[in-house]
């Protein structure tokens, strides 16, 4: 009687064991996606706010800005249901909710061109903050975030500003290469601004402003190279002059 008892009261504590052990490793995945999900959040929240910190360097729209504001909105929204005890990310959302109501009530604008730097690092970063604000335009519009004329205007003025970064800096070393009498390589970076505008679909004043520029440079680098071709071939020609007088001048007796 009391070993069936034993063997009953066993097998209850190992199902029971079993089942304690099944919950708990399901908290533990659920708490393992939590945690996944919530960093997946956090990075694509930075993400956006680097291109809102950055826009010194890329100038951003009311269009584009209210975009950013609210992916970020959308984002820490997501964090507060994962994590509801953070009071960070509580306050950071209540901050860029009245953002955005500020933004909808003001004067839309258009984001101006901005200088280019000088430095080749700032070139490329500015570069990189284009790409990025180009694939979060069209990843808020494929959600419906965002309207079919916005995307068309915006994404056309930053396709010509990432054409204008490439060009200039392409004009700016060949200029260089140019003063330091490196024609070669100057007619190279002439050569790869000219494709560059030639390969755009844009119709611009800079576009065609630069084009004459790059063609003009070209033509004096071209002049100059036939130029150093004809005193080379001058030069040559009187060596050999030089060589034959000498192995036909009278030998000297001596």
């Amino acid at each position: 009687m009391v070993l069936p008892l034993i063997i009953t009261l066993t097998i209850a504590l190992v199902i029971i064991a079993v089942t304690v052990n099944v919950v708990q490793q399901h908290r533990e995945r659920i708490r393992a996606l939590k945690r996944a999900e919530y960093t997946k959040l956090r990075h694509a929240l930075e993400e956006t706010e680097e291109i809102l910190f950055n826009a010194a360097n890329v100038p951003l729209s009311t269009g584009l800005s209210l975009m950013l504001l609210r992916r970020n909105a959308y984002l820490l929204r997501a964090m507060v249901e994962l994590e509801p005890d953070v009071k960070d990310i509580r306050q950071r959302l209540e901050d860029t909710e009245n953002r955005i109501n500020e933004l909808s009530k003001a004067t839309p604008s258009v984001a101006e061109v901005p200088p280019l730097p000088d430095n080749d690092q700032q070139l490329l970063a500015m570069i990189k903050g284009i790409k990025k604000l180009r694939t979060m335009l069209r990843a808020e519009h494929a959600r419906g975030n965002v309207e079919t004329q916005l995307v068309i205007d915006e994404d056309k003025r930053l396709d010509l500003l990432q054409l204008r970064i490439n060009v200039e800096s392409q004009l700016k070393r060949g200029r260089t290469a140019q003063s330091n009498n490196m024609l070669g390589s100057a007619r190279q970076y002439f050569e790869k601004a000219l494709a560059f505008l030639r390969n755009t679909n844009h119709q611009h004043d800079y576009i065609t402003n630069r084009i004459s520029e790059a063609q003009m440079a070209l033509e004096e680098i071209t002049q100059a190279l036939k130029q150093g071709n004809a005193k080379d071939i001058e030069k040559r020609g009187e060596k050999d002059n030089k060589d034959i007088d000498e192995l036909f001048a009278p030998k000297r007796k001596w």
